[in-house]
């Protein structure tokens, strides 16, 4: 069963940014930037039929901290493949990890965590047997990478989102 949004906040700022740019109050503009929200709004629901719900906010925070940290973790050691702080030559490379993660948000989250950190890409998930492809810069321990990815970051979105 679907919930409807409890505040709609698309309008809302959808008015608040049309009044901010137009810088005024007067009547008409307050009814154009009403007009404006509505109408946008109305245009783009299709386009997201599925709205998220996410839960257990503490544990997003979590996340963010955890992604803060990772990110920062990769960009050093990305900086030191890049710039020959390391005596060996990076060896790339493909993981194949197994999601238990379905709901979409929740893949679209990973999705971003994992393609903005250094040094990795989402290569592909397949949807038959949802597995995820990660692309690694420097690949030496395919069991920590499956670890670190269903841990560290599909549990708590797990929790988040489903």
């Amino acid at each position: 069963m679907k919930r409807p949004p409890l505040v709609p906040l698309l309008p809302v700022v959808l008015a608040l940014v049309w009044l901010l740019l137009n810088d005024s109050l007067a009547p008409g503009h307050v009814l154009l930037a009403i007009a404006f929200a509505l109408l946008a709004t109305a245009a783009v629901r299709p386009l997201r039929p599925l709205p998220a719900w996410p839960r257990r906010l503490h544990v997003a925070v979590t996340l963010c901290w955890h992604v803060f940290l990772d990110i920062v973790r990769s960009n050093i050691g990305v900086g030191r493949v890049i710039l020959g702080a390391t005596k060996r030559q990076p060896t790339v490379g493909f993981v194949m990890i197994p999601l238990d993660l379905r709901d979409p948000h929740g893949l679209a989250m990973l999705s971003v965590i994992v393609t903005g950190t250094p040094g990795t890409v989402w290569s592909g998930l397949d949807p038959a047997t949802n597995v995820l492809t990660l692309h690694v810069l420097d690949l030496q321990d395919e069991a920590a990478w499956v670890h670190t990815i269903k841990q560290r970051y599909e549990r708590p979105l797990m929790e988040i989102f489903e």
